[in-house]
């Protein structure tokens, strides 16, 4: 049986990415492999999947073409360290740990491998993820092309220069927390108005959807269609006013500058 792919990792990242690629066909399910140190949750995405799972990192990377590490930052080092020895010397392995450099991951498994960093973000938990690939110099165009194609499965990507990788967070990986705190303030906004709490949520939530999908399928710029919706004189120009007024943009800006920097300071 080949082993394309071995997870390490069976959070809510790691589930939903394997996911996505068992579901596109790209691979098959009994050529992944799944691990975690939770049993529980790598029979949760095994038995769902049909995936091979186990518990044991090291056993999983022998003889994987890819490997995908889907641990939190402050796990990865242990984790790449105990499997280190065992990574195919042509094996493209995968992170998707923020704020861990490329330099970092050659550290700790050798700088000949093949590496790609990935930031995907939370929405690959229904196919709609947004990720940055960044590669190393090993990794060939093809290589990158299969990588980039296994995360297109369950969203979009782009390949980006490391660099702009404190961006990529600031704007993609933690922005879903700054778009819930959005639909709160705008869902208690409608409850103050009057509204029940369970419709100002899917009023809310279908606003933004709605918003997001027009400006990606018609390529319209975000400020003409901000113009379009703001009548003279009417409700949406006032709404505006009250936001610029309470620095809305800057506050966002400002937030995420602060969210790049932290991941400068992680790296």
């Amino acid at each position: 049986m080949a082993k394309e792919i071995a997870l390490i990792g069976c959070g809510n990242m790691g589930g939903a990415m394997v996911k996505g690629i068992v579901a596109s066909g790209l691979v098959k399910p009994e050529d992944i492999t799944v691990s975690s140190f939770s049993r529980k949750s790598q029979e949760k995405v095994s038995a769902e999947l049909g995936c091979v799972g186990t518990c044991d990192n090291v056993e999983a990377v022998k003889g994987a073409h890819m490997v995908i590490v889907a641990v939190k930052p402050q796990y990865l080092d242990k984790v790449v360290r105990e499997f280190a020895g065992e990574l195919e010397h042509d094996a493209i392995l995968v992170s998707i740990a923020a704020g861990v450099s490329l330099e970092r991951l050659e550290r700790l498994v050798g700088a000949g491998h093949k590496i790609v960093r990935v930031m995907p973000n939370l929405a690959a938990g229904v196919g709609e993820a947004m990720s940055a690939l960044s590669p190393n110099a090993n990794v060939s165009k093809d290589e990158v092309a299969h990588v980039k194609e296994l995360f297109d499965s369950f969203g979009k990507s782009e390949i980006v220069p490391e660099e702009l990788m404190d961006a990529v967070v600031a704007v993609s990986g933690s922005s879903p927390a700054y778009v819930c705190m959005f639909i709160e303030a705008m869902a208690d906004a409608a409850v103050i108005e009057g509204m029940p709490r369970r419709q100002a949520y899917a009023f809310a939530e279908q606003a933004l959807l709605g918003t997001a999908k027009f400006l990606l399928e018609s390529g319209t710029h975000p400020a003409v269609l901000k113009d379009m919706v703001c009548s003279p004189a009417g409700t949406t120009i006032t709404g505006v006013a009250e936001l610029e007024a309470g620095r809305f943009r800057s506050t966002i800006i400002g937030a995420m500058l602060a969210c790049a920097e932290r991941n400068r300071e992680l790296s």
